[in-house]
């Protein structure tokens, strides 16, 4: 039971969860925006909603700083233990995960003025329907955090490999692609990395969920299976 040298209560540390559950939920939709308008911007070549994606990256870092620091002060103040100590770490990590996710957004939104010089490339079209998995991934993972429910964080883990399967059926038709259209070679690399950029949003969706499944009961979700994208074509940073 978190209790401070001010008297503080059990009452005083949910409210304190309670505003840093609100925070994270507000970063996540950030994050779905951004996820959605980069694609959208990719889709209609639109550089000027690519820009807006790119600049609201700082609103996503203030928030994390502040989540951090709410996090920090939570710690040092209630002394939490056992569950109540898993779920302020939880949101620590969430958090930082979120910023994660748009930082990813961030480079497909930067990638949209290159692409957008070029031909259009035959494959993109996997790109919209990859996108709505990995967002909608994220948006369970963290309807499960709010929730607390563990059972809708396993779900999440679950849709992991469709994401995979997305991006190793794109990697193919793109291989194919370049081979027919050689000019076509650089604005297929970019789509190949923006496809990359989309898995790894959701192997940090399925992060929050083990997260989420963790705080929730004290278990560790042992190794998940993982499709071979990453031996395909290796990972990129999302800060490049």
């Amino acid at each position: 039971m978190p209790q401070g040298p001010g008297g503080h209560t059990i009452k005083a540390f949910d409210q304190e969860i309670d505003q840093l559950r609100t925070l994270i939920s507000q970063m996540g939709g950030i994050a779905e925006v951004q996820i959605a308008t980069a694609i959208d911007a990719l889709m209609q070549r639109d550089g000027d909603a690519a820009r807006m994606v790119v600049e609201q990256d700082k609103e996503l870092d203030r928030l994390e700083a502040e989540a951090e620091r709410q996090v920090i002060t939570m710690i040092a103040l209630r002394a939490p233990m056992a569950d109540d100590l898993r779920e302020a770490i939880a949101a620590l990590k969430i958090s930082a995960v979120i910023e994660r996710i748009g930082d990813y957004a961030k480079n497909i939104a930067r990638r949209v003025a290159v692409v957008s010089k070029e031909a259009p490339v035959g494959p993109l079209v996997i790109i919209p329907e990859m996108a709505r998995a990995a967002s909608a991934m994220v948006h369970d993972a963290l309807d499960s955090y709010i929730e607390r429910d563990a059972t809708l964080a396993r779900e999440v883990l679950k849709r992991d490999r469709q994401v995979d399967d997305f991006y190793n059926s794109l990697f193919r038709s793109l291989l194919t692609y370049m081979m027919e259209n050689p000019h076509h070679i650089t604005p297929s690399a970019h789509v190949l990395f923006i496809a990359k950029n989309l898995e790894r949003i959701g192997d940090h969706a399925t992060n929050i969920a083990e997260m989420v499944h963790y705080s929730v009961t004290g278990d560790y979700i042992g190794d998940r299976p993982r499709g071979d994208s990453s031996a395909i074509f290796g990972s990129t940073g999302a800060k490049s």
